[in-house]
């Protein structure tokens, strides 16, 4: 397992509940394509989990 994974916003939040909102912005993403990376941990994979239809991951 890799131990940086960079997270990307790659669809708008337009519509979205307010949860996955919450979830996208508790990852730190503010704009569409905009890159944060963070270090892999289960917290940070359950955030991914729940918003993956919005983003994309690479592992570092």
């Amino acid at each position: 397992m890799a131990n940086k994974l960079e997270i990307t916003l790659t669809r708008s939040l337009i519509g979205r509940p307010e949860d996955q909102r919450v979830t996208v912005n508790t990852l730190g993403l503010r704009k569409m394509h905009q890159t944060v990376i963070h270090e892999d941990n289960p917290a940070i994979r359950g955030m991914i989990t729940k918003v993956a239809h919005l983003v994309t991951v690479k592992e570092q």
